[in-house]
């Protein structure tokens, strides 16, 4: 299953597809940074919370990479499918961690992070712990998201694109503080909230679970769906 998941990042790799992600990335968080110097917890908030999208469409990706036929035959040598969707999974997770490096440094390199302002404000070093919070958190349910939308679940490109679009509408719509059902959707809006004027324990342990339960369901889904195909 190890070598498996090394393969796949290794074909996202070497074919350039991992190029796109990164370029948006980068391109995303410049713009976000170059408008002016934020607290690190508001400004890493902000950062997971745009980064979401750019770490489903990612995660889609990756998994498009391997033709149908070779996904097949990759069931076969792991010993199951469970194997195989698992190493899929696990490739798309490890392939976001430099993305959320770039996006815990770039700011720095930029000067779009600020230290605490006035007495009360968080410490700097309460806003990066938190900034590594919410990037984490926010992997989870990205790679949920992007997996339902691959083509091996999704089967067109167009519904593919479909569910990717739609899970993104919806975290935003539904994690308004006005949203009547906000556990529909990942705690992406929720998240950034939490991140600023300092941390509180209570609200990140619920979010935590929040986001790792949201992410368990559609990981569950996709399984279910791609277990109930060839």
């Amino acid at each position: 299953m190890i070598a498996l998941a090394r393969m796949r990042l290794a074909g996202f790799v070497q074919t350039g597809r991992a190029g796109a992600p990164l370029l948006a990335a980068l391109v995303v968080l410049s713009v976000l940074y170059g408008g002016g110097q934020a607290q690190a917890g508001e400004a890493y908030g902000v950062s997971a919370a745009v980064l979401f999208a750019v770490l489903a469409w990612q995660t889609k990706i990756l998994l498009d990479v391997e033709p149908d036929v070779q996904r097949r035959l990759s069931r076969v040598a792991v010993g199951g499918a469970g194997r195989e969707i698992t190493a899929g999974v696990v490739a798309a997770a490890l392939a976001g961690l430099p993305v959320i490096l770039i996006a815990l440094v770039l700011p720095w390199a930029v000067g779009g992070v600020t230290g605490p302002e006035k007495a009360g404000d968080p410490s700097l070093g309460e806003g990066v712990a938190l900034g590594v919070w919410a990037h984490l958190l926010l992997l989870l349910p990205a790679v949920g998201l992007g997996a339902l939308a691959s083509r091996a679940v999704a089967g067109q490109a167009a519904r593919g694109l479909a569910v990717l679009v739609g899970g993104l509408v919806l975290a935003i719509v539904l994690g308004l503080k006005s949203s009547p059902a906000p556990w529909l959707a990942p705690p992406v809006m929720t998240t950034a909230r939490e991140t600023v004027g300092g941390a509180d324990l209570a609200a990140l342990a619920v979010a935590t679970a929040w986001g790792v339960l949201w992410t368990a369901v559609v990981i569950s889904i996709y399984a279910r769906l791609r277990l109930s195909r060839p």
